[in-house]
């Protein structure tokens, strides 16, 4: 018999919700490690003498990396087993958190979090390729949402756990916590999961994903160092420019090959396209968040780090409560509306955090984290759903690679352009009067760097004023997110397709374009 199980009885063999049980696992691991180092990075920031800058790379260092291989990752477990290539992930994963836990200095931990990446890199759109393969259309939608609400769980979880160890351990036991965490996830992937394939898929293209990672790179290198460069820098327009020619050379080259790694096909049906470009704005908005509302709770509210794990916990519940009645509403009012009035709470949500001040105290930001959660809720289930839904069986792993890749380019530019915009103003605002030269550059690295500083000269003014220019810099990045929310609202109530009719006329033009370029082939 061969050891790759074929479609048809998969769909029919019970073991199916147990295989389900292992991807959960490997999901949950990643969901887990997301929001983790958020609750660690104002910690580390003191321990290690990170500047906001080296904080924003210590997150994206993990983002880039598994953007920027996710479609390879996808094609090689298309063609080498989906099982085997999610094994191999989430060993990698293990080995890079055993690095970060050993990590002696800035740089070495941004290493840490590259090569984690690429064991996330393997698992995501392997965990997601497999869904279609395992469930027919009626079951997939649950199956979607059991995957999403583990990777969910593992969001309020990280900042609670993480939090406690902090306040007992040291830094580097967020990483060291992951090593179970993997080990669980390998173990119910060999015990549970049956191997599925496409030996017919793409070969990995090196060039693409060269030009994929090196593209990244740039663009989020230059967002980074804009604050404190200056947008208008050689450096920072270089990085823009070689970032541009990059990504440009990607589309061009995967426009031409006759098998692309990046299916660009994939984006004329109507219903993944948007839903997709909903999904990466929401994830923009989320992984901003994540960044920028730890500092404020630990540093400006003055909580530890497990009380600001704590303090989290609205979001991730107004999250998992939106995440599990997200399908019956959409089964009742189509996925258009519930997309785009999701996305609209996130939009009244997010300015309605621009109204937080350095005196508002934690219920005010409990309110509208809440309503946050709600508002991710209703906009990423159905649209993910919406999305996956739109892929061709047979284009399952690069379909879901390149959705999964959009989503992470926009978490790595959340983290880049919300961190920018507050770092930014926070150096802008910051009253550093008296202060001497060396003191003065430290104390605008960071909001922590600030308070260790006003701590070490006795100057006694610097709190506030860090404080406020923190929380400014905060507003501004909220209005961001706000805005960028609405525009994906308007997005998704005038493209998505709504109706049943509606999807079945998306697809049937997407066939019929499939169709056209074959023929013309």
């Amino acid at each position: 018999m061969s050891a790759v199980t074929n479609v048809s009885e998969v769909g029919r063999d019970p073991r199916r919700w147990w295989a389900l049980g292992a991807l959960v696992a490997s999901m949950l691991t990643l969901g887990f490690d997301m929001t983790i180092l958020n609750v660690a990075l104002p910690t580390m920031a003191r321990d290690l003498g990170a500047t906001t800058g080296e904080q924003q790379w210590m997150a994206d260092a993990y983002v880039v990396v598994f953007a920027a291989l996710m479609l390879p990752a996808g094609l090689l477990g298309d063609r080498f087993g989906r099982r085997r290539m999610l094994i191999a992930g989430l060993g990698i994963f293990l080995a890079g958190s055993l690095l970060g836990a050993l990590a002696g200095d800035v740089n070495w931990v941004v290493a840490a979090r590259a090569f984690m990446g690429v064991g996330g890199a393997l698992v995501t759109p392997l965990a997601l390729s497999v869904l279609p393969s395992l469930f027919g259309p009626d079951e997939r939608t649950k199956a979607i949402g059991v995957i999403s609400a583990a990777s969910a769980l593992g969001l309020p979880l990280g900042p609670v756990i993480g939090g406690w160890l902090l306040d007992h351990f040291w830094w580097g036991s967020v990483f060291l916590v992951n090593v179970p965490m993997a080990a669980i996830g390998i173990a119910a992937c060999v015990l549970l999961l049956p191997e599925t394939r496409d030996p017919a898929s793409p070969e990995v293209d090196a060039l693409s994903t060269a030009l994929t990672a090196t593209g990244l790179g740039a663009l989020i290198y230059a967002i980074i160092e804009a604050p404190e460069r200056g947008w208008a820098d050689p450096l920072v327009l270089g990085g823009l420019g070689a970032a541009v020619a990059l990504i440009g050379a990607l589309v061009l080259r995967e426009r031409r090959v006759e098998r692309p790694m990046l299916d660009m096909s994939l984006l004329a049906d109507r219903g993944f396209l948007f839903n997709t470009l909903a999904a990466t704005l929401v994830m923009f908005v989320l992984s901003g968040l994540m960044f920028v509302l730890p500092p404020y709770l630990q540093a400006v509210l003055g909580h530890d780090a497990f009380g600001t794990g704590v303090r989290l916990l609205p979001l991730m519940g107004g999250l998992l409560v939106a995440s599990r009645a997200a399908q019956p509403i959409v089964a009742r009012f189509g996925p258009r509306a519930v997309v785009s009035a999701g996305l609209m709470v996130l939009a009244f949500a997010a300015l309605l955090g621009t109204r937080t001040t350095a005196d508002s105290g934690y219920g005010f930001t409990a309110l509208w984290l809440s309503i946050t959660g709600i508002g991710f809720g209703f906009s990423i289930v159905p649209a993910m759903d919406g999305a996956l839904g739109a892929l061709p069986a047979d284009r399952a792993g690069s379909g879901s690679g390149l959705l999964m890749t959009l989503r992470q380019v926009g978490a790595a530019i959340g983290i880049a352009l919300l961190g920018s915009v507050l770092a930014g103003a926070f150096r802008d605002r910051l009253d550093v009067t008296g202060l001497p030269a060396g003191a003065a550059d430290t104390a605008g690295d960071s909001v922590v760097a600030a308070h260790l500083v006003a701590q070490e000269t006795g100057a006694a003014h610097l709190v506030a004023s860090a404080d406020a220019a923190y929380v400014h810099g905060m507003t501004l990045a909220l209005l961001v997110c706000g805005v960028a929310a609405l525009v994906a609202a308007l997005l998704a109530a005038a493209f998505l397709p709504g109706s049943p009719a509606e999807r079945r006329t998306a697809t049937a033009g997407t066939v019929m374009a499939d169709a056209m370029t074959d023929a013309r082939q």
